[in-house]
């Protein structure tokens, strides 16, 4: 049996089975308000003007549904977040406001320490609650689709107790979540102060923590943050080199706090994306510009640490990068699951434009997570997760600021939200 969504203002999405290229990303396939959605067995079967409706499948609609003149456009794949961690960082706020960086904090014992601390003393229950919690959240903002890190366990068992985590809490989830291993977000404690220290934990990286990880097939991802103070270039390829081994896909915390030529290693490695980049070459973007890696933007980040450097989102789409949005929810420097201030942010900010902006939170993001073919637009053939906003055109995702425009979110065809 079939779903008939009618009554719409407006049907917005990008359009196509891959990620989208430079000026590209500004092109937009709509509807007008005679437009009609059709979802049948969990995915689109029509998508068009009423009128239009094959009679064979008009037959089989069983339900209904009055959108009441709301926007649909597709459900935000946030394909970057951390959210199996425990406990919270609020009290850094007024360190940062007082002038204290985010290298000083962390120095001081704050920062992913921070986190390591309050995720290792978790259980593994006490994690799933928290991921399945914040999904909620990130529904209830339009989000269908989310990655989700480890790398505040720092050991074997609490990284495979947070990757378990996300597996345990998918039952109950209300977005879709794709694990990445982030085992190489830091170094622990006890791993810091000696080059023995490093090489050790390096180690055990490579030879314990990722084969475990894909022994329980508890990871699509890896990652490395390659940064200074943290993992070097060699480092970074290192780890990378031994996921791809091994079969993950890679992808990279790229150029953050410096340029270290993250961007580059990530195209050179054919990871999936290069992520953060508010430092990244011209180097860099030409690589990436050259390459499938997506460039994922986290400008909430920036915001959030109350930077004024954001990643060149033009230089980079200008260039023909394929350029993705997402959170970066964490507990330190990104505290939101809404892809919508993501949105504001990148427009307001960024100077990329509101149809960008709809095609990076959306079916970019699903080409990084290799899911492109299946979700990220509105079309005949993909599962229908989509979003209903209160609102009379995709527009007003930047123009109505800092209010949450959902009426109601689907995924697989199922109404999630409220």
């Amino acid at each position: 049996m079939s779903l008939l969504i009618r009554n719409l203002s407006q049907i917005a999405s990008p359009a196509g089975p891959t990620g989208v290229r430079g000026r590209k990303m500004g092109q937009l396939r709509t509807w007008g308000r005679d437009s009609v959605i059709v979802i049948r067995e969990g995915r689109f079967a029509f998508v068009g003007s009423q009128s239009g409706i094959p009679e064979g499948l008009l037959a089989t609609i069983d339900n209904d549904v009055d959108a009441r003149g709301s926007t649909a456009v597709p459900g935000f794949v946030d394909s970057h977040t951390h959210l199996p961690f425990a406990g919270l960082r609020e009290s850094e706020f007024n360190r940062r406001i007082a002038g204290e960086s985010y290298e000083e904090i962390a120095a001081s014992g704050g920062g992913i320490a921070a986190t390591v601390r309050d995720t290792r003393a978790a259980t593994e229950s006490d994690l799933t609650t928290l991921v399945v919690e914040r999904s909620k959240t990130m529904a209830r903002y339009g989000t269908t689709t989310a990655e989700a890190k480890s790398g505040y366990g720092l050991n074997l068992s609490d990284e495979l107790k947070q990757l378990r985590a996300i597996r345990s809490a998918r039952g109950e989830a209300s977005v879709g979540l794709v694990s990445t291993c982030l085992a190489a977000h830091d170094f622990p404690p006890e791993a810091r102060g000696s080059t023995e220290g490093r090489e050790r934990w390096l180690r055990l990286i490579t030879d314990e923590i990722l084969p475990a990880v894909r022994h329980e097939d508890l990871a699509r991802f890896a990652d490395v943050f390659v940064e200074r103070d943290v993992y070097t270039i060699e480092e970074g390829r290192r780890v990378l080199t031994a996921a791809a081994s091994l079969g993950f896909t890679p992808r990279i915390h790229a150029d953050e706090l410096s340029d270290t030529g993250g961007a580059s290693l990530a195209a050179d490695l054919h990871c999936a994306s290069a992520d953060h980049l508010m430092h990244i070459s011209s180097d860099g973007i030409a690589s990436l510009a050259a390459s499938d890696t997506v460039a994922n933007l986290l400008p909430a980040t920036t915001f959030f640490l109350m930077g004024d450097r954001y990643a060149p989102a033009r230089k980079l789409i200008e260039a023909g990068a394929i350029v993705s949005l997402s959170t970066d929810c964490n507990p330190g420097t990104s505290m939101t699951e809404s892809m919508q201030i993501v949105m504001q942010i990148a427009t307001l900010r960024m100077r990329i434009t509101v149809e960008e902006a709809l095609t990076a939170a959306t079916l970019n993001g699903a080409f990084s997570l290799g899911l492109a073919g299946e979700i990220g637009s509105i079309e005949e053939g993909k599962r229908a997760d989509f979003v209903l906003l209160d609102a009379p055109n995709y527009l007003h995702l930047v123009y109505h600021f800092g209010v949450n425009l959902v009426r109601a979110v689907y995924r697989d065809g199922v109404q999630v939200v409220p």
